[in-house]
């Protein structure tokens, strides 16, 4: 797409801009937006029912985690923790069940893998590595058995979500990481991978670099900003008030010790002591409980505090796409203006070549006509190159933009149900721990009143009880 030299060049954003190239490009043929994508799934009205459908085709599960010991490349001894990722195929295609053992930096290639070969994916985040937002009974050792329970659930709920992603569920990296033992991580680097994955260095350039960046885009980078701030806030309130809670409940023990102790010296009250101290040391302990409960919804939160990442991701990536676009305009409109200026034999800007011109003379007609036909043809080649980009850079945001639509749905609806299941247990946990509040005693009988002792009926004029 052919540009001014002194227009900042930009993928289509709003539709002004968009019905404004329209115009300018009647020219190039047929609209490049509503060209089918080469080699990439099309958005579509029913993608959650072709979700739904290839989610059917196999059902996956971590059955077990197991600790292992193993040799580092440098021959260090190390101990780690494998997982069984068990599959069953529903479709009647293959084996029936694949078992293959993973361990937690094998996830970590698969999704670095999935991330190169789908940059307009918002690709499913794995759980954490190591336990953050503990509280002080939580421990932080990646080994222990609590935290590795949750990470195989994490980890299987990884697997589930690319399994129901319409995109991700298709990949042959991904069939080969779920069947293949142990030559899955050739069937994945065959692919040229590492390649294709950006440098963070290069990344953060192209944010300060892009002259002309998309509205949609910026505003979805400050999104996970404060989607990842929201959480993480609500995470850091949520494990101090863990530790408080649970240092409130434990101490409740101690008046379980007292009244056990003081019911051995009480003849009358020894039963009502000791059954008090039994409940305080049931209400005591249930607190663990509870925590581990409320750990669950901890997790899900933790989910979309690292999807922010992955959606930053995205934007990372139509930023290079749009100052790779931006590099070819301007190189372009550099080498119009260097054909002309050769042409014309006039220098608009100052230039090595204008002053080496002044000091050893002017080149020869056929000299300069010989550059003039190279800029030409290098002209052509820079055109058909920045068309290309602008189509490479659309069909970026038309796929990209369709699947963080999907995404936004899928955040709504699980964000809503681990908000409203947190504030159910909550409430559950208040009616169980509240005791039964006392039925209100009614007050005395009056005494009788001067009418009363008169001859009345002093039962007529007894004072409404309030409570009723």
């Amino acid at each position: 797409m052919e540009r001014p030299p002194d227009e900042d060049p930009g993928l289509d954003h709003d539709r002004e801009e968009e019905e404004d190239d329209d115009d300018d490009d009647d020219d190039e043929g047929p609209d490049t937006r509503t060209l089918p994508l080469p080699g990439r799934p099309q958005p579509a009205a029913g993608g959650s029912r072709a979700a739904a459908a290839a989610a059917r085709k196999r059902e996956i599960g971590i059955s077990e985690a197991e600790k292992r010991t193993g040799r580092t490349a440098v021959n260090l001894q190390e101990t780690y923790t494998a997982y069984l990722v068990e599959t069953r195929s529903t479709d009647g295609r293959g084996p029936l069940t694949d078992a293959v053992w993973r361990r937690y930096s094998e996830f970590e290639l698969l999704r670095t893998y999935l991330v190169a070969q789908h940059p307009y994916v918002v690709v499913p985040p794995l759980p954490e590595k190591r336990a953050e937002f503990v509280w002080h009974k939580l421990s932080a050792d990646n080994l222990d058995p609590e935290f590795v329970e949750r990470r195989r659930v994490g980890l299987e709920n990884f697997l589930l979500r690319l399994n129901a992603h319409p995109v991700l569920t298709d990949d042959p990296g991904l069939h080969a990481f779920l069947t293949q033992e142990t030559s899955w991580k050739e069937t994945v680097n065959e692919t040229g991978f590492q390649s294709k994955a950006d440098s963070r260095l290069r990344a953060l350039s192209a944010t300060y670099r892009v002259r002309n960046p998309d509205r949609r885009f910026t505003e979805l980078r400050h999104y996970s900003d404060e989607l990842q701030a929201a959480i993480t806030h609500l995470l850091r309130v949520r494990a101090r008030a863990a530790d408080r809670l649970y240092g409130v409940y434990k101490v409740h023990g101690n008046y379980g010790r007292v009244f056990s102790e003081w019911s051995a010296i009480e003849k009358e009250m020894g039963d009502g002591l000791q059954s008090a101290g039994h409940h305080m040391d049931v209400y005591a302990a249930s607190i663990d409980n509870i925590l581990e409960e409320q750990e669950l919804y901890a997790d899900q939160l933790k989910e979309y505090l690292f999807y922010a990442e992955a959606l930053r991701a995205v934007c990372r990536k139509h930023e290079l796409l749009q100052l790779d676009l931006e590099t070819a305009a301007q190189g372009l409109a550099a080498k119009k203006q260097q054909c002309q200026e050769l042409t014309t034999g006039t220098v608009r800007t100052f230039s090595l070549k204008g002053v080496t011109s002044k000091l050893f003379g002017q080149e020869t007609p056929e000299q300069r006509e010989a550059k003039v036909k190279a800029l030409e043809e290098q002209i052509d080649d820079g055109e058909d190159q920045l068309k290309s980009k602008n189509l490479e850079g659309r069909e970026f945001v038309q796929t990209a933009w369709a699947d963080i639509e999907r995404f936004k749905e899928q955040k709504n609806r699980d964000l809503r149900e681990a908000l409203a299941g947190y504030a159910l247990m909550q409430v559950a946990m208040c009616k169980k721990a509240g005791p039964a509040a006392p039925s209100p005693r009614p007050p005395p009988s009056p005494a009788p009143s001067a009418f009363g002792a008169a001859g009345g009926d002093a039962s007529a004029v007894r004072v409404r009880p309030s409570w009723r």
